[in-house]
């Protein structure tokens, strides 16, 4: 059974995303993709959960959410109970609730893992947190066997370029006019092998780095 427990010292967890964070899911979904949200609905994304080829990641905090709960947008208190395992050291009087600031899936395909979406809440970006989301997607590929990462970026979203480039992505291909809310073209990415030494030298030096810079965040994937 999946444990998530509560890193004392971290203000940010990636853990296995589970179906009470769908709302929060889809509203983030909403946020970073309007055009390509509307095309979905949220049972879809229990689908995406009960898909054996599918994984879903989630990046919380259990610092900000008693302030929001307010908001209309923010489920109901009741979604968050029993997301911590009964053995917990926390009680249930004093378990902390948590708030999704982003998310990120990928799906597998034959020897590769294709990443399907990474997204963060638009005030919490640059903070490190997509880097993180990242580097959990890629080190699930690798736990799960894949031999190449594979992505879609738009031709026109620089950043993205520029953080899949630093973790051994490289273009080698384009669809055209793949979006459908503007007709933007999208890149093809693949890393090279993800179980070779050089590329497994370059991760490692990597996540070792932003560990290192973003002590606050930590991954729970076991």
């Amino acid at each position: 059974m999946l444990k998530f427990p509560l890193m004392q010292n971290s203000k940010y967890i990636i853990r296995p995303m589970i179906g009470e964070d769908i709302p929060q899911v889809a509203e983030i979904d909403r946020e970073a993709f309007p055009g390509e949200w509307m095309l979905r609905s949220l049972s879809s994304y229990q689908r995406e959960l009960d898909n054996p080829l599918a994984r879903y990641l989630a990046a919380c905090t259990t610092k900000e959410m008693l302030a929001k709960l307010n908001q209309p947008t923010v489920p109901q208190l009741r979604f968050f109970r029993g997301l911590f395992h009964s053995n917990s050291i926390l009680t249930r009087e004093n378990r902390p609730l948590e708030y999704i600031v982003g998310f990120a899936s990928l799906w597998l395909m034959a020897n590769d893992a294709h990443v399907t979406s990474i997204a963060v809440r638009g005030e919490y970006r640059a903070m490190g947190i997509g880097e993180a989301l990242l580097i959990s997607v890629i080190e699930l590929a690798i736990r799960l066997n894949a031999d190449v990462v594979t992505l879609e970026v738009r031709a026109s979203n620089q950043v993205a370029q520029i953080l899949y480039r630093k973790y051994g992505f490289h273009v080698v291909g384009k669809r055209l006019r793949y979006y459908s809310d503007n007709g933007e073209d999208a890149l093809l990415m693949n890393t090279d092998s993800v179980t070779s030494a050089s590329f497994q030298s370059c991760f490692q030096r990597l996540k070792k780095d932003h560990v290192q810079r973003h002590k606050e965040i930590s991954s729970q994937l076991v």
